[in-house]
């Protein structure tokens, strides 16, 4: 595919958006369906795109051939488990801080490099840990100030922080499997695996959706795997340094959608801890880049 720089700042705009989309959809229903199911139709409903937009570039089912059935296991199992996280504090937290939490995914993600892959601790990396956690005290400070901590508030940061750990073991993963395994077929046993794991929480409570909570459910779905397609389509497009810079525009739509359709208002310790963790991104991204640059 020729490069597009436009289009792929565009496409990932866009999928920035749909992501919002997706999560808007799972604040909307969250008091009223439980995690699991949010779980299973989020995943039901993104194979629905996914499997058309393989079957379109002829790699299904040709592409789900796998050599490593293990690594595609541990890699969706930890997926789907960060999917469980990630929409337990929506469910908790003003969609804005959620959303937030899920940029520390990057800079985890350098920690589990050096962990697992015996990747140089660098000052960026190290740099991009202090400023995100960082930020992190400064969002949970004002909770622990209080003497009646509101406690659901706390373990949707303690979900959220979960979910960057998970995410970022995930990504690992992702990183070692496409040495030798389709981006589709990643794509598509994670989807699998998380649709299984929403099926094994039946018997914790399922209820019946009403036509409103079906169809946000069926949207989230839909946004959810839109989203991963435009993303893909747009690092096709353009390099990843390019579209760094616009992957953070994506905080402006929570931000929107919890002063317009939830009606909550932005906290100033939310303001304060934006930039921080944002940078502590950065850094990680800077770092991923010259370390890839000397490969």
């Amino acid at each position: 595919m020729t490069e597009n720089p436009r289009t792929g700042i565009l496409l990932r705009i866009l999928s920035g958006f749909l992501f919002a989309g997706m999560s808007i959809c799972i604040k909307a229903v969250s008091a009223d369906i439980p995690v699991g199911q949010i779980v299973f139709f989020r995943s039901a409903f993104a194979l629905i795109p996914l499997v058309i937009f393989l079957w379109i570039r002829a790699e299904f089912p040709r592409g789900l051939a796998t050599r490593r059935p293990l690594g595609h296991l541990l890699r969706s199992s930890l997926g789907a488990a960060a999917m469980f996280a990630s929409f337990a504090s929506i469910a908790r937290l003003p969609l804005a801080e959620a959303t937030l939490l899920t940029y520390l995914s990057p800079t985890f993600t350098s920690v589990a490099g050096v962990l697992l892959l015996s990747e140089k601790a660098t000052i960026w990396r190290i740099g991009g840990v202090v400023l995100g956690l960082a930020g992190v005290l400064v969002l949970v400070w004002p909770e622990l100030g209080y003497q009646d901590m509101d406690a659901g508030r706390m373990w949707g940061y303690i979900w959220g922080l979960l979910m960057g750990i998970l995410t970022a073991f995930a990504l690992i993963m992702v990183r070692n499997l496409s040495r030798t395994e389709n981006p589709g077929a990643i794509a598509f046993y994670f989807v699998i695996a998380s649709m299984i794991g929403g099926i094994a929480t039946v018997p914790f409570g399922w209820v019946m959706p009403d036509w409103y909570a079906l169809t946000i459910l069926i949207l989230a779905g839909l946004f959810g795997g839109f989203a991963h397609i435009a993303m893909t389509l747009a690092f096709r497009h353009a390099e990843a340094s390019l579209l760094a810079p616009f992957e953070y525009l994506a905080i402006l739509w929570p931000v929107l959608a919890d002063l317009l359709l939830f009606d909550m208002p932005i906290s100033s310790a939310f303001l304060a801890a934006l930039p921080l963790v944002l940078a502590g991104a950065a850094l990680a991204a800077v770092d991923g880049r010259k370390s890839r640059s000397f490969q």
